[in-house]
């Protein structure tokens, strides 16, 4: 009989399990991004032309949504 089944029929509570998260090292993190950035430099205008392509396709949508084109 396992330990599960056996504090089930005692009628005691399941028992209770330590939940560790992962710790986050920022440091790490910014040193991996910047040196990521440093070595593509193209990243952040791709990054700014996409978010604000994607901004006016969103506009122009609504846009001819309300029949405002």
């Amino acid at each position: 009989m396992g330990e599960a089944k056996r504090r089930k029929k005692l009628g005691l509570p399941p028992r209770e399990k330590p939940i560790e998260l992962p710790k986050l090292d920022k440091k790490s993190i910014q040193k991996k991004v910047k040196s990521m950035i440093y070595k593509y430099p193209i990243i952040p205008f791709i990054f700014y032309i996409a978010a604000i392509g994607s901004l006016l396709w969103g506009i122009f949508n609504i846009m001819k949504i309300y029949k405002l084109v």
